[in-house]
């Protein structure tokens, strides 16, 4: 069933946070650090947390930090771990805490069902079409035809984007990323943020604050 609202702790180092506006509404679901190198996109929904982050209308979840070990590494998986990102749809009985994680984590979206699912990324590569694969600044999704959601995301990013900032859509499945894997369960709207890490940090967080207002906005819940 639903989590109330509220914080909920899925290991004792990894809260979700759970926002109802009541009256109804889609539910979206945000999620970073699921790569524990690719911090901009935990520290913006930290921000935005404290900020004050509420969504007008329907619910919002928010897992600022999905693969602690990782992230407090600062490596891409936990020192001598999985990557979380390629355990799904997981196992609640497997012995590597990431498969356990990844089952809890695919239960809480078939309980909630949203309608949107964002999972932010960073690359240390910035997306050249003839480099395959890069992903910096781009909006990922798995499948065809592009949610319509993806193009106006970009085009919103580029009006005030300075040239080598610049976004693109980027069509990459990967089937046994979170992404596509929930997609493929529930039907959402599933995307992969990638900002590029040669920027600064603090930039690249601006960035991922963008790209989440948008979203939540166009969804209606904010």
């Amino acid at each position: 069933m639903p989590l109330a609202p509220g914080v909920h702790f899925f290991t004792p180092t990894l809260p979700v946070h759970v926002f109802d506006a009541g009256g109804g509404g889609p539910t979206a679901l945000v999620q970073a650090a699921i790569h524990g190198d690719e911090v901009a996109g935990a520290h913006a929904l930290a921000e935005m947390l404290e900020a004050g982050l509420r969504p007008a209308r329907g619910r919002l979840i928010v897992v600022p930090v999905m693969n602690p070990p990782a992230y407090r590494a600062r490596q891409r998986a936990a020192p001598g771990g999985l990557d979380l990102n390629r355990c799904f749809p997981g196992e609640a009985t497997a012995p590597e805490a990431e498969r356990r994680l990844a089952r809890r984590f695919m239960d809480l979206v078939l309980d909630e069902r949203p309608a949107l699912v964002v999972t932010l990324h960073e690359s240390r590569r910035r997306y050249d079409p003839a480099v395959v694969p890069s992903f910096g600044q781009t909006v990922v999704y798995g499948v065809e035809p592009r949610p319509a959601v993806v193009d106006r995301l970009v085009e919103h990013m580029n009006r005030t984007a300075a040239p080598e900032e610049r976004w693109a859509p980027l069509f990459f499945p990967v089937p046994t990323s979170s992404t596509e894997v929930i997609v493929d369960a529930i039907g959402c709207v599933g995307l992969c943020i990638e900002t590029w890490m040669g920027f600064d940090e603090p930039r690249r967080v601006e960035m991922q604050k963008a790209v989440v207002d948008f979203l939540l906005t166009d969804f209606g819940l904010v």
